[in-house]
């Protein structure tokens, strides 16, 4: 009794988080583009949540799903990016267990919430270029905020297990977290139980929501380009085309260093560093967040012409002041 009384009592003590394990020596290197890709993503993120909401021109389906994913990046970005950039500057990184398991659920949590926006915004397309005609009755302001309630409660549903998944283990000691941030797997493996469910729950949970909304966005725009070159001209082709480059990248710029991560770990073995991973894994909660808005902004009109009205106003006012 008392041995297992120790035992739970060791997963309460403080945990240690230490960056990138083997660049320690380059911490504060590595945290200049980390920290300026994170006030680039909340400045960002902000003023396109700014402008979609006070501009009735950009009050459509389009616009109101891009607020969605702008919100969700300033999470993704705010839940971890500030304790890392603790780490690299005042090496702080003891953290509680709570503490980490909270940051665990919440990371996930808004991982899984940010795929579906995605894949409303690929249905968004869809609808935009396979029926432009009842574009406006099949997305309704209501039926927007039903896939945003169920991105929500569906990502919940999928990460809540795993706070009940780290909580059943027994934990004897190790304190040591080989990350910059907590997640799923690195605070299991702090166990000296066996983590087979949590690895199983894990692929199973990846199955059934990020690969599940990879292939639904695929078969999309499968059906988007079968009406796309069944269209005579080739200017409307283009045009209709051009309204999906954004997604397009975003949805690259989401997915393909998160699937890289995903493999390397599983069939990556010794043959990839530790701290590749880990740098990787960093990288991928600042840079979509911080090119997100910027790629939105480079080739979306509307907002390009409401940043640089915006912009004009603030210069005008700044003027007015100075007179």
């Amino acid at each position: 009794k008392t041995m297992t009384s120790n035992l739970t009592i060791l997963r309460d003590i403080w945990y240690t988080m230490i960056g990138i394990p083997g660049l320690e020596d380059a911490h504060t290197w590595i945290s200049i583009p980390i920290c300026s890709m994170y006030i680039v993503a909340l400045v960002g993120n902000t003023l396109l949540l700014f402008l979609i909401f006070t501009e009735r021109s950009l009050h459509e389906p389009m616009y109101y799903f891009l607020s969605m994913l702008a919100l969700s990046d300033i999470f993704l970005s705010t839940v971890t990016t500030p304790k890392m950039l603790a780490i690299f500057w005042f090496q702080d990184g003891g953290i509680s267990f709570g503490s980490c398991v909270s940051q665990m659920f919440f990371l996930h949590f808004i991982f899984v919430a940010e795929s579906a926006i995605l894949l409303a915004m690929a249905f968004d397309r869809y609808v935009a270029i396979c029926y432009p005609l009842r574009y406006t009755t099949i997305l309704t302001l209501s039926v927007i905020g039903k896939m945003g309630i169920a991105s929500v409660i569906r990502s919940f549903f999928i990460c809540f297990p795993l706070v009940f998944l780290v909580y059943r283990l027994t934990y004897c000691g190790k304190n040591i977290i080989h990350h910059s941030y907590c997640e799923h797997m690195g605070i299991a493996k702090l166990s000296c139980d066996s983590i087979k469910i949590n690895i199983y729950y894990g692929v199973i949970a990846a199955l059934f929501s990020t690969c599940l909304d990879v292939v639904l966005i695929i078969i999309s725009y499968f059906l988007i380009l079968c009406t796309v070159f069944r269209i005579p001209s080739q200017e409307t082709r283009l045009k209709a085309l051009s309204t999906c480059s954004s997604h397009v990248c975003v949805i690259l710029l989401f997915y393909t260093p998160a699937f890289f991560s995903f493999f390397a770990h599983r069939f990556g073995g010794h043959s990839i560093p530790l701290h590749v991973h880990i740098l990787l894994a960093n990288l991928y909660v600042v840079v979509p967040p911080a090119l997100n808005p910027i790629i939105y902004g480079v080739k979306t009109k509307k907002i390009q012409e409401k940043v640089i009205q915006v912009f004009s106003l603030s210069i005008e006012c700044l003027e007015h002041i100075k007179c």
